[in-house]
């Protein structure tokens, strides 16, 4: 792990080589987001059915990890990744909320803070969402009449949520950017892991255009068909991400989460 050569600076990522000729990632940064983006890794790499990097090694603030090349996806690497994102959904998770095992509660996801809380014993999902993940954001996002808009919207949440769903195994941050396609099949990073719905990973990877999106949605219906209407579902879902980069970049995102909102009845 110390021994790392031809190294090439990007911010808080580096590209290294090792001495036996690996090629690695170096993430450097917060204490707690280097963690739990750890943590979450060795999560999702549990069931190994999708490819996930593999940690080589973590010190405070500091983690080495496998590199994975990124090419372009053909159909059969997109089904491939349907399939595998249901049955990494499936594998579970303890409660809504839950952070992966040795994850700490105060996480990340981007640049936003993300706390993994669990909600109570009886909490479902819609209040769950609406409580630690929607208007966390909201709140640092908006304000005034705009943030008004988004708590109305949260008080629908339970009417247009669809049936239940236990809690699925999420990679978090599930947007196009994080899904790497090489060796004919889809690799995850950057994941912002915690217990969460199942149609939220979707919506992400819907959110700005995942290559193959059609392709990767039927396989995974396939493997663990999708409750009725969840089509109709996709700006709740997106809601969360929607804030959370209104949080960060301001601008147009502020105003996409209100217009969902309103189509939530906000």
């Amino acid at each position: 792990m110390e021994s790392l050569l031809a190294e090439s600076s990007g911010g808080g990522v580096r590209m290294a080589t090792l001495d036996d000729g690996t090629e690695v990632v170096v993430k450097s940064g917060e204490a707690s987001a280097v963690r739990a983006e750890a943590a979450g890794l060795r999560w999702l790499a549990e069931p190994a059915v999708v490819g996930v990097p593999e940690v080589l090694g973590e010190t405070e603030g500091r983690m080495v990890s496998t590199r994975v090349p990124s090419g372009s996806p053909d159909a059969g690497a997109a089904e491939r990744f349907g399939r595998g994102l249901a049955a990494l959904h499936a594998a579970g998770a303890p409660a809504f909320g839950s952070p992966p095992p040795g994850g700490p509660v105060e996480a990340w996801i981007g640049g936003a803070r993300m706390e993994n809380v669990t909600g109570s014993a009886d909490q479902d999902w819609p209040s769950w969402y609406a409580e630690h993940r929607v208007l966390p954001h909201a709140r640092r996002a908006l304000g005034g009449d705009d943030l008004a808009v988004v708590e109305r919207a949260c008080a629908r949440f339970a009417a247009v949520a669809g049936p239940p769903e236990p809690p699925a195994r999420l990679h978090g941050d599930l947007w196009t950017g994080n899904v790497l396609w090489s060796g004919g099949q889809g690799w995850v990073i950057d994941p912002a892991a915690h217990g969460g719905h199942r149609e939220t990973d979707l919506a992400m990877l819907a959110l700005f255009g995942a290559p193959q999106l059609e392709t990767i949605l039927a396989a995974y219906d396939e493997a663990a068909p999708l409750a009725d209407g969840w089509r109709d579902r996709v700006d709740l879902h997106q809601l969360w991400p929607l804030l959370v980069h209104a949080e960060l970049f301001g601008g147009g995102y502020g105003r996409q989460a209100l217009a969902v909102c309103a189509r939530l009845g906000g």
